[in-house]
């Protein structure tokens, strides 16, 4: 990279980005293939939705752990062998009810628990969706699909620096008695970020 490349004509595209990124690294001794690879790998093979998801199905049917879910989310998840990146001090479990919804966001970035939840959905990131989700948070969830009685309260969460939630959905009462590993398969993502309630199937 040289002072060529740059340009003053807007943003940088992502593959400048990533070049100006690889650069920076190798600038520093540092091996871009391994950390390149190494992060591949933690997104797609163990900072996945369905660690959340076991999270959720022991609390549905473990009321003890839901307690303790609920007291401190960072412990909880640590009991199922999930942990957080040290940054991440706390991790607040918020659970719904037929009358209570309860929505995550980032307003300032893009901010999840993405070691417990996996990594934020692009819609998660847009601008548009941080922005209009904490003042008109209704409108947002039935246009993604979730249309709400008047009656059920919303509560949106944004995220801070140290602190990530993440939402206990609603059990299914259809599913009321099922395993815990049938449980897992139900759960989302979506419903984990509290934009979309589950059914069971």
């Amino acid at each position: 990279m040289d002072d060529n490349q740059i340009t003053s004509s807007g943003p940088a595209s992502v593959e400048q980005r990533i070049d100006a990124i690889q650069f920076v690294m190798q600038a520093h001794g540092m091996d871009t293939i391994s950390a390149i690879e190494k992060g591949h790998h933690l997104a797609q093979e163990e900072w996945v939705p369905r660690n959340g998801a076991r999270i959720v199905a022991r609390a549905w049917t473990d009321l003890a752990f839901r307690q303790r879910l609920l007291k401190d989310g960072k412990a909880a998840a640590a009991e199922l062998g999930f942990d957080m990146p040290p940054h991440h001090r706390y991790l607040v479990a918020l659970e719904n009810t037929p009358n209570l919804q309860n929505v995550i966001v980032c307003t300032l970035c893009s901010c999840t628990a993405f070691s417990i939840i996996g990594l934020p959905p692009d819609w998660y990131k847009d601008l548009e969706y941080r922005a209009r989700v904490v003042r008109e948070s209704r409108k947002v969830l039935k246009e993604m699909g979730l249309d709400l009685p008047a009656s059920t309260e919303i509560k949106v969460w944004d995220t801070t620096t140290d602190t990530r939630y993440m939402v206990i959905p609603v059990q299914p009462p259809e599913t009321i008695g099922w395993t815990e590993e049938k449980l897992v398969d139900i759960i989302t993502k979506e419903s984990m970020i509290g934009v979309a309630r589950l059914m069971g199937s």
